[in-house]
């Protein structure tokens, strides 16, 4: 599946004052939710609630007594954490919302950690599924290397893939190095930033716009000033916009494809656009198109052609094989080499009929002084 997530500029410009904006609210275990309040909100399509956060804790607890009461205490939390996760996807799918889970990423074994997810989630095929990379120190988060192998790991169990949830930085990182992430670069992105425009940062690579957009969360919402309140929700629920209608987002929720790669670019050399167009106001910025850079296996097999070719021409003529006889000069050769067969009569003759001139030899007989 492909999947495209173009954007028009008015969605990297507080996109959430559209109302034909669809909303989603995303949460985790420590947010109250007022179902029936949070109902009321025609715009809200989508709930995205945490689901699994790394590695699930050790099947039976052994240690000291100090060990032994933090694994009981993990595996409570982890059940807990569950039922209520599966509770509000009940609640939420009775209201009318399309469900979705994420797992948070975090060092440790990312094969397990993806198969804890999709056998905490247990995702039906139309449910969203999220991958979370809060940021790109392998020693505090799963790294991007691992992330890849995430991915690979949730789509040979589900035969699909999750959208990509990043801040600001991090995404940018990916774009910048899509040649090395060409999995992470083209999952559907969903975006962390908590500015009200984008267009001057959004990390242009692949993604040409995003699937969702988490605008609004407690960096930027409080008791006097919040981007979107939602009815039902405390000030630290975080609210995504997406770039579509209320339908369009519905149709294509739970994504699972990969954003198609358009014509590449390089960002740092923007078409030039006209003075008068700059002056008027703002404008959209544009690259110029170049070739996708070639793999390290393709500038191997290139280079390594070319090589043997530029080698070959400097490489002498093998000279054991000819004839040896007494005057055997730059003309003798010439005619030896024209010479269509190799039998001693016909060399005799071809000697005999060589032309200094029409060989190219200036060598003349000529005394010194």
């Amino acid at each position: 599946m492909v999947l495209g997530t173009a954007a028009k500029a008015s969605d990297f410009s507080k996109p959430w004052k559209n109302a034909d904006r669809a909303l989603v609210i995303d949460a985790y275990e420590y947010n109250s939710i007022d179902w029936a309040e949070l109902a009321t909100d025609k715009r809200i399509v989508g709930f995205i609630n945490k689901a699994s956060d790394g590695l699930p804790p050790p099947y039976v607890c052994l240690g000291s007594e100090t060990d032994v009461k933090l694994c009981k205490a993990l595996w409570k939390r982890y059940a807990v954490t569950r039922e209520l996760f599966q509770t509000r996807k009940v609640v939420a799918k009775a209201l009318g919302l399309k469900w979705g889970a994420y797992h948070l990423a975090r060092p440790g074994n990312p094969v397990e950690q993806a198969n804890n997810f999709v056998d905490f989630a247990e995702p039906a095929p139309d449910d969203l599924i999220a991958l979370d990379i809060e940021g790109i120190d392998p020693t505090q988060w799963m790294s991007l290397e691992d992330a890849e192998e995430f991915v690979r790991q949730v789509h040979r169990r589900l035969g699909r893939f999750p959208v990509l949830y990043s801040n600001g930085k991090t995404a940018q990182y990916i774009a910048d190095n899509r040649y090395t992430y060409r999995l992470l670069s083209r999952l559907p992105l969903w975006y962390a930033r908590y500015k009200p425009d984008i267009d001057v940062h959004f990390p242009m690579g692949n993604w040409q716009g995003y699937a969702l957009w988490q605008f609004s969360a407690k960096a930027n919402c409080g008791r006097f000033s919040c981007p979107y309140r939602v009815p039902g929700t405390p000030n630290d629920i975080d609210v995504s916009v997406a770039p579509m209608k209320a339908d369009e987002l519905r149709q294509q929720w739970a994504f699972g494809g990969l954003v198609d790669v358009p014509a590449d670019y390089l960002a740092s050399i923007p078409v030039p656009i006209p003075r008068e167009a700059g002056l008027a106001g703002k404008v959209t910025i544009t690259y110029a198109d170049v070739a996708t850079p070639p793999t390290f296996e393709e500038l191997v097999a290139v280079l390594g052609a070319r090589w043997e070719k530029f080698r070959d021409g400097f490489r002498m003529p093998v000279v054991k094989t000819v004839p040896q006889r007494p005057s055997f000069g730059i003309v003798q050769y010439v005619a030896w080499k024209r010479a269509g067969q190799r039998t001693p009569e016909q060399l005799d003759a071809a000697f005999a009929a060589a032309d200094p001139v029409s060989t190219a030899s200036t060598t003349l007989d000529r005394p010194r002084h």
